[in-house]
């Protein structure tokens, strides 16, 4: 009697290689460079303008590179601003804006597999921002002045892959201020653009969509 041949593994493997080159762009687990992600906050511009009336706006960016689907340094900058108005005044009591730059690194503890594009991203940053004092009406020497502060951060998120690409995720920040941490009468900024309010320890959100080339 005739024996059926054993089956091959061959199927199940190249089945394996296909679904992972179905999550485009698709970068062969050896690798060392496997993408970078542009990303772009949209969460906190809809938030601030709901809470503060546009009183405070912030637009921030993100690029992130991928390296062995493990460690992603990353670059995240944007632009900030806040002005105090008491009721019927016709000028602000204080008005301050500027941009800011943070560098850091994330790290995915996941488990590395070729065709798993989402990622755990848990992190650090070191971040700076430069503001500059429009009007503080209780120092108006202030006036015109660019004012430095630096600050670092504790990130913890997600980076979820969608389709051919696209991607969304999320972002918990502990911020920790490194220079002067009290303000008196607003002589210095009490709003930091990427940081907040002028705090020893603030918390942060972001909500983004992105792209991975």
């Amino acid at each position: 009697m005739d024996t059926l041949p054993a089956e091959s593994p061959q199927p199940i493997a190249k089945s394996q290689e296909q679904k992972a080159k179905s999550q485009w762009p698709y970068y062969a687990d050896t690798a060392i460079f496997q993408g970078v992600t542009v990303r772009l906050d949209i969460l906190n511009p809809i938030l601030e303008l709901a809470r503060t009336a546009g009183h405070t706006y912030t637009v921030e960016a993100a690029v992130n590179v991928r390296l062995k689907n493990r460690f992603f340094p990353t670059m995240e900058f944007g632009y900030a601003g806040n002005f105090l108005q008491e009721k019927d005044a016709e000028t602000p009591v204080y008005n301050g804006n500027g941009g800011y730059v943070k560098l850091g690194l994330d790290i995915n503890p996941l488990k590395k597999h070729p065709e798993q594009r989402s990622a755990l991203l848990i992190g650090v940053r070191a971040a700076t921002g430069l503001e500059q004092l429009r009007r503080s009406v209780s120092n108006p020497e202030l006036h015109g002045k660019w004012i430095a502060d630096a600050w670092g951060e504790i990130v913890a998120g997600v980076q979820v892959n969608i389709v051919h690409g696209f991607n969304m995720g999320w972002a918990v920040r502990m911020k920790f201020l490194f220079t002067e941490k009290t303000h008196s009468d607003l002589t210095i900024p009490y709003y930091i653009p990427g940081y907040g309010n002028r705090n020893e320890m603030n918390w942060g959100f972001d909500y983004y969509l992105g792209f991975t080339f």
